[in-house]
């Protein structure tokens, strides 16, 4: 299964918050899945609170011996889970532009296709989205989720306030302005800090963007003008099977300023420009993608691959993503390649996309400007689960970094060895949850164990 039969059209979105019961019970309305969004990962716990304010995420916190925070269930591994307590932060859902200081202030429950519209409306814009509009803001900031655009820093990076609550029920909140190493070190808290019940984001004046595709290009071509297609549009991604040295598909997003000619050329690098739209998957309608062959719209209807208007109703896939140095990426990419016979059985498709370096300390482009290579598996883990150690050993010349929310077999130490940050982090930790309430066995065996 694909995200063609995933995706399906949803219900308009909540822009207003909604009101509140009393902590802890539970919703019957919309009982919380025990799985996560790819139904790969089943939770541990069926204890799940819903609290509907922050002072309900406060009684929360300090009723429970152990604790995880829990968003739009996008991760595909146990990072979210617990034994003992979840609580859902998805009545958190209050969103407040702020246009003095150009900031939107969203709950912890909004998804970015939640905010997208309701600032837009107001004309303004975020720096960049994923590929699915469905995710929710703080869990992809919690975990360094990213969009693509050799310039464009994950998602995190547009973060410029973030309240949470600590372990012991106070609330904290940091500011990029005033809290330095602090603020840096918490907004890519992986769950660990405290419960994040809002963000506060920068957004800029809306603008108008375009996508084409392009189809074949020859992975000679990538190697000698990697930084050109790469630097090609505001957002590139590359997408592969790797098979018969070439990428399938190349998916450019330009921004479209008033007066742009807006012009294609019919050929890019050898590759030739598409003359319909396509899905990623070349042999699947592309119905439930977003608009291609040049034609403008909204930042929000280009940037992310698939429309805000379809929601993934059910998963059945999974995901993992390795980042390494970009100026090192091509290098990585054949290393890749030579087990493209191993993968190919197992994979829908690979996506490469180039994110910019930041100083987010957990994050997986800190201080390295980054090539993400992202697998989107069949779901068959027994099998992808050999092929990972092959991929991870394949790329050891290029320290990689696994994506915090996909699947990887990389040894702890491993791990612990790319973040030169990572002793303050596990201080702040200690500082803010002397007990370990928010810590889960994913944090202990990745950030604690050797």
């Amino acid at each position: 299964m694909d995200k063609r039969e995933f995706l399906k059209a949803s219900a308009g979105f909540v822009t207003a918050t909604v009101m509140p019961g009393a902590w802890g019970q539970e919703h019957q309305d919309q009982p919380e899945p025990r799985t996560n969004w790819a139904g790969n990962y089943t939770f541990s716990t069926d204890h799940v609170h819903r609290p509907g304010t922050v002072e309900e995420v406060r009684q929360v916190v300090k009723s429970c011996n152990k604790l995880r925070a829990l968003g739009t269930r996008h991760s595909f591994n146990a990072i979210a889970d617990s034994e003992e307590n979840q609580v859902s932060l998805k009545r958190l859902n209050q969103i407040t532009l702020d246009e003095k200081a150009r900031t939107v202030t969203v709950g912890a429950g909004v998804r970015y296709g939640d905010v997208a519209s309701v600032i837009d409306a107001r004309g303004y814009a975020l720096h960049n989205l994923a590929s699915l509009p469905h995710i929710s803001v703080a869990g992809a900031c919690s975990t360094a989720t990213h969009g693509s655009g050799l310039h464009n820093g994950n998602l995190a990076t547009a973060v410029s306030g973030l309240e949470l609550v600590t372990a012991d029920g106070e609330v904290v909140r940091l500011s990029r302005e005033k809290d330095g190493d602090k603020f840096r070190g918490a907004v890519v808290g992986l769950g660990a800090v405290g419960v994040v019940t809002s963000v506060t984001l920068d957004v800029q004046p809306t603008y108008q963007v375009a996508q084409s595709v392009y189809q074949d290009l020859s992975f000679d071509k990538l190697q000698h003008n990697m930084e050109e297609i790469f630097s090609a549009g505001y957002s590139v991604s590359v997408f592969t099977d790797w098979q018969q040295h070439r990428a399938t598909q190349l998916w450019i997003k330009r921004r479209v300023p008033a007066g742009d000619a807006n012009k294609w050329h019919s050929e890019y690098f050898g590759a030739k420009l598409a003359t319909k739209k396509l899905h990623p998957l070349a042999d699947h309608a592309a119905e439930n993608c977003t608009d291609q062959q040049g034609i403008p719209g909204p930042w929000y209807e280009r940037l992310p691959h698939f429309k805000m208007n379809f929601t993934p109703s059910s998963g059945q896939e999974l995901q993992t993503e390795y980042f390494v140095p970009f100026d090192r990426g091509f290098e990585a990419i054949l290393a890749v390649e030579k087990l493209r016979d191993m993968i190919t059985p197992h994979l829908f498709i690979t996506e490469l996309r180039a994110i910019a370096a930041d100083n987010l300390w957990m994050s997986m482009a800190n201080e390295r400007k980054s090539l993400a290579i992202h697998f989107t598996w069949k779901p068959q883990w027994p099998a992808v689960r050999q092929v990972l150690p092959h991929i991870e050993a394949a790329l050891e010349p290029f320290a990689p970094r696994p994506h915090w929310g996909k699947l990887f077999t990389m040894a702890p130490e491993k791990l612990q060895g790319r973040y030169a940050k990572l002793g303050a982090f596990k201080d702040m930790l200690a500082a803010h949850d002397k007990s370990g309430k928010l810590r889960n066995e994913f944090v202990n065996t990745n950030l604690y164990s050797s």
